[in-house]
């Protein structure tokens, strides 16, 4: 569907440029495109390699493991059906730890490999499990303390305060977590039942 809504948005844009006559305006605004988004990303490897740095300097001072500690309570909650010990477990508080710190390049393969760890339990490989379900709404929701990537765009475009979108993003990060983690729990119960199948909700 996302491939379709470009396409139709960039297809709108050409037609509109032709029938009025400036296609030169398609052409300049791809050309731009493309060297600001080269430019952004230049701009952005700093700030990444900085804070995936840090990252790992936590990861080998003990820090991350300490963190994970601290929230396998919230993830055993979160994720009632996957054993406690499981692989999906440690890359699930992977995901998260990178997550709460904007660092969404180092989060999505630890997703990914706790979505492959999951369909390992998933009886009906068909059908998406409750956990699956937590955990997508979880990183659609994405609850940051630090949002490292935002900053760096920030600092690109020289803002005088970079920083000062950590409140708002905390603030709404955790109004949008919280609402889909009431989401989720919800509709759980209507088509889940405790083993993790799916039950339909009208029996």
């Amino acid at each position: 569907m996302i491939n379709w809504i470009w396409f139709f948005m960039i297809l709108s844009g050409v037609v509109a440029a032709a029938a009025q006559g400036r296609f030169d305006l398609v052409t300049n605004a791809a050309l731009n495109g493309a060297k600001d988004a080269v430019a952004v990303c230049i701009g952005l490897i700093s700030i990444l390699v900085f804070w995936l740095g840090m990252m790992r300097i936590a990861q080998d001072a003990g820090l991350l493991e300490k963190l994970a500690r601290l929230m396998r309570p919230v993830a055993r909650f979160l994720f009632p059906t996957v054993p406690p010990e499981h692989p999906a477990m440690g890359y699930i508080l992977s995901n998260m730890s990178a997550n709460l710190f904007g660092l969404g390049n180092a989060a999505t393969p630890m997703g990914l490999k706790a979505m492959e760890e999951l369909q390992k339990l998933n009886p009906d490989p068909k059908t998406a499990t409750p956990a699956m379900c937590t955990l997508l709404a979880l990183n659609t929701s994405g609850l940051t303390l630090i949002p490292t990537t935002i900053i760096g765009i920030r600092l690109k475009y020289g803002s005088v305060e970079p920083t000062e979108i950590i409140g708002p993003t905390l603030v709404a990060t955790f109004i949008a977590t919280s609402m889909a983690v009431l989401l989720d729990r919800y509709y759980q119960h209507r088509t889940f039942d405790r083993s993790g199948l799916l039950k339909p909700h009208w029996k």
